[in-house]
């Protein structure tokens, strides 16, 4: 069996280590390893997922994973590739953030027995400091120099425009003592990161060394980019959250599918829980036939599985192939919330219930006034040509109006001209 390094290695996972007694500790006894998440929302999302997943693994091979959810660093924000400072949170927001995320993150690690995953606030230490006692006994420390040689300041120092806060200069120093108080609290040796936290690592490796004289170790992981370089994790929506409330599993699973060619081996690769030889054996198979997009397929089955569970993915699955074809069936096999998880991200527009049945809901007049159709004399050409369709069925009468037995959930109509061009037209009560 690989070890943790090992396997990060493999999966291309394995960006920057510390040193060679890193992957020493970690192959040949138990570790205790961190990473923090600041509650920026009160929901993670699909950036966050490869630092949940590297916990996930470090759990797997017999260490003991820590989540520092940074109620006090998250009220600062971190500098490391952002253009502006983060607006501050008032305490309420914060508080909502944490309790959303310690729900999602209990969903992934197992927090049970003695070596259970712990959850831990940096709040608790951070929020006792005094302000004197932290600059004679951790400001010392630093030398200033050597903190404006960071990548993460330097790149806002030489942004004219934009430059740094002393709030967020000093969130290297916090980090650091972040894992000062979890290697004294709980013996923790290693800290985990993406690779824009390297300098923060780093940090609080040397103040660990300072201070207690004990040698603890970091590890990070790639940025998750796509092949062109731009940030992984959004859709044309926005964010791609975890929270099925924020992100539906169905749109959710979507955005795995449309995973460009060049991004999927990769990602498969990253968050394929599956043994290495059998990623890599889907991989190939993939590649003989691209246009199948297999490996996409299999990576948005497993990352839903992973975040949502298996009925929401089979659900999501069962209404891709309806909506998609080569599953057969049709609309009746699905329900109204699997339909309207599908369309949520279509253009709609709000129809009065009271008009169903009259004029004012002809399938002409809808059709001009969504857009779906520039104008009533083409809308008319669509429908004589049976390329409009009204939830999955083919329309060809023009005198055609929408009416009670057209909803979908007593609340919304789907149309659709062509094949791909969609608007939901929303009852209004």
């Amino acid at each position: 069996m690989t070890d943790f390094v090992t396997e990060l290695e493999q999966r291309g996972l394995l960006y920057q280590i510390t040193s060679p007694a890193a992957r020493e500790a970690l192959a040949s006894g138990t570790v205790t390893g961190y990473t923090g998440f600041d509650p920026t929302a009160p929901s993670l999302h699909v950036g966050s997922l490869l630092q949940v997943t590297d916990l996930m693994r470090l759990q797997r091979h017999g260490h003991r994973p820590i989540v520092v959810v940074g109620g006090a660093t998250g009220l600062i924000g971190d500098p490391g590739g952002k253009e502006s400072e983060r607006p501050l949170m008032d305490s309420d927001t914060l508080a909502r953030n944490l309790a959303g995320m310690r729900g999602q993150l209990e969903r992934f690690l197992d927090f049970s027995g003695p070596r259970g995953a712990l959850m831990v606030d940096n709040a608790e230490w951070l929020g006792r400091l005094d302000l004197l006692g932290f600059l004679r006994d951790v400001g010392k420390h630093f030398s200033v120099n050597a903190m404006i040689a960071r990548d993460s300041v330097r790149t806002r120092l030489e942004t004219r425009e934009h430059g740094i806060s002393f709030t967020e200069f000093s969130y290297m120093l916090l980090q650091a003592y972040d894992f000062l108080a979890l290697y004294e609290r709980y013996g923790c040796t290693l800290q985990l990161g993406g690779s824009d936290q390297w300098g923060n690592i780093l940090s609080g490796v040397d103040l660990v060394r300072r201070k207690r004289g004990a040698e603890v170790h970091g590890i990070t992981v790639p940025l998750v980019t796509k092949a062109d370089g731009r940030k992984f994790g959004k859709s044309e929506q926005g964010n791609v959250w975890l929270d099925p409330e924020a992100t539906s599993p169905y749109a959710f699973y979507q955005f795995w599918i449309n995973v460009e060619d060049a991004d999927a081996p990769k990602l498969m690769r990253y968050f394929s829980f599956r043994p290495l030889s059998e990623v890599e054996e889907r991989i190939a198979e993939g590649l003989k036939a691209p246009e199948r997009r297999e490996v996409q397929r299999a990576l948005a089955a497993e990352v839903t599985d992973l975040v949502h569970g298996d009925e929401a993915r089979r659900r999501a699955e069962r209404t891709a192939e309806v909506l998609f074809g080569g599953g057969g069936g049709g609309w009746g096999d699905l329900s109204p919330d699997d339909l309207r998880q599908a369309f949520a991200a279509s253009p709609s527009s709000d129809l009065p219930r009271e008009a169903l049945g009259t004029p004012a809901a002809g399938l002409v007049a809808v059709l001009a006034e969504s857009g779906l159709c520039p104008s009533r004399g083409q809308a008319k050409q669509a429908i004589q040509s049976g390329a409009i369709t009204v939830n999955d069925r083919r329309v060809t009468d023009l005198g055609y109006a929408l009416g009670p037995a057209d909803l979908v959930g007593d609340s919304f109509v789907v149309l659709r001209r062509g094949r791909k061009s969609y608007h939901v037209v929303r009852i209004a009560r």
